[in-house]
């Protein structure tokens, strides 16, 4: 019997405590809804598709080539990326530039982000600095894995 009682007061206890934070994180909202500033900051709600949380600076997004000022991807399709990567999920097939000064450019630039683990690897071994995961987008979702294959052919 003396075992009920402990277990239905630490059920009380903790419902109150729930309540506690629920009824001051409530009021503290509100108060900020209606503008007025307190201390305390309460929950932090952010209403999230109308209004987006600022990234990082540091934060990896989406992958994209960074162009030459003629406009033409400033890849050279050293393979360095594709080699580096942990998770294999780049495929680069290199094919020869008409312009002398240029050796090789890619015909074709596919990242996987059904394997990608953003680690940031690619972008590091780029000696041209070619690649870049500085796009602030995180679109992450698709009906089918083909989805997910980005082809980054055009800057």
């Amino acid at each position: 019997m003396i075992k009920a009682w402990r277990v239905l007061r630490e059920l009380v206890r903790g419902a109150a405590i729930t309540a506690r934070h629920f009824f001051v994180n409530m009021t503290f909202h509100t108060l900020r809804l209606f503008g007025i500033r307190t201390r305390r900051r309460g929950a932090v709600t952010i209403q999230y598709p109308e209004v987006q949380k600022a990234l990082s600076p540091r934060h990896h997004s989406l992958h994209r080539i960074r162009p030459r000022p003629d406009g033409k991807p400033s890849c050279v399709a050293c393979m360095l990326c594709v080699t580096v990567c942990p998770s294999e999920c780049l495929y680069v097939e290199a094919a020869e530039d008409p312009d002398p000064e240029v050796q090789k450019l890619p015909a074709k630039f596919v990242v996987d982000l059904n394997r990608c683990c953003f680690c940031g690897f690619c972008v590091e071994a780029c000696p041209v600095d070619a690649i870049r995961m500085d796009t602030g987008e995180i679109r992450l979702a698709s009906l089918t894995r083909a989805g997910l294959e980005v082809p980054l052919d055009k800057p």
